[in-house]
C-alpha cells in the first residue's frame, strides 16, 4: 500500500515561522514534523511515498530527497498553487496507483498504529477519529459501531488519517477543492468507516500547539 502525506498548506496560522520555512519542515524536539511521519510509515511497512506541497516545495524536496536516507521511495506532487486537502489527492492519483491508499496531514501528530489500519470491501474511506480537542469542541463526525456519520452522536474530530480508495474521486475535476463533501456524500451512501484512537494527537496549528508537542517529545 503507498502513501501520501499532505504537506502544501501554507500553515498562515504558524507566521511568521512559515515565511521562510515550510510547515513540514518545523521541528519539535530538533526533529521536522514530516520526518515523524515518515518514520512512522517507514517502520509500518511503507515504502512508496507520495507527498504534496506549494509553499516553498523545493526546500521539502531538498530536505527528504529521494527517501533513501529513510529506507522509502519519495515521489513528490507540486502544486503551483495548494489544491486544498480534496483536490490534492487527485492530483497525485496517477502516482497512488489503482489500489487503496493512506493519507495523513503533514501538520498532525500521532502515535496511532498504521499497521491495523482496514479498509471494508464496499468502503470507499475508513477515518481514524479522536476526542474533541479545547479548539474544535464540536466535532466533525459521529461514529458508532464501526461506522461514520455526518450527523448523530457521539461527535468525534477527524484525526487527519485515513485509508481511501480511488473510487472515492470518481466525477471529481482538476482544481482546488476540499476532501469534507466527498467523505460525507459517501458516509450518506453507508460507506465509511472508521475507529477512535483514544491514544496522543497533535493538530500542530499555532505555535502554541508546536510547543507543547515540542516539550512532550522532549520528555520522551
Amino acid at each position: 500500500m503507498k502513501a501520501m502525506i499532505l504537506a502544501a498548506g501554507r500553515g498562515n496560522r504558524m507566521r511568521p515561522l512559515t515565511d521562510h520555512t515550510p510547515k513540514p519542515l518545523l521541528e519539535a524536539a530538533g526533529k521536522p514534523l514530516i520526518v515523524y511521519h515518515i518514520e512512522r510509515l517507514a517502520a509500518a511497512g511503507f515504502r512508496d511515498l507520495i507527498i504534496n506541497h506549494a509553499h516553498l516545495g523545493e526546500r521539502i524536496e531538498a530536505a527528504l530527497g529521494d527517501g533513501a536516507d529513510f529506507g522509502v521511495r519519495i515521489r513528490y506532487s507540486a502544486e503551483a498553487q495548494a489544491l486544498e486537502t480534496g483536490g490534492g489527492i487527485f492530483k497525485a492519483l496517477p502516482l497512488l496507483g489503482p489500489a487503496p491508499f493512506l493519507v495523513v496531514n503533514g501538520d498532525v501528530w500521532t502515535d496511532c498504529a498504521l499497521t491495523d489500519l482496514k479498509l471494508d470491501a464496499d468502503d470507499l474511506a475508513h477515518l481514524i477519529l479522536v476526542d474533541n480537542p479545547p479548539h474544535h469542541p464540536t466535532g466533525d463526525f459521529a461514529l458508532a459501531n464501526g461506522r461514520v456519520y455526518p450527523e448523530g452522536s457521539p461527535r468525534y474530530t477527524f484525526s487527519g488519517l485515513g485509508l481511501y480508495r480511488p473510487e472515492l474521486f470518481d466525477g471529481c475535476s482538476a482544481g482546488a477543492f476540499p476532501l469534507a463533501p466527498l467523505l460525507r456524500n459517501a458516509m450518506l451512501a453507508g460507506r465509511v468507516g472508521g475507529r477512535r484512537h483514544a491514544g496522543r494527537w497533535f493538530d500542530i496549528g499555532t505555535p502554541e500547539r508546536l510547543g507543547e508537542l515540542d516539550r512532550l517529545l522532549g520528555r520522551q
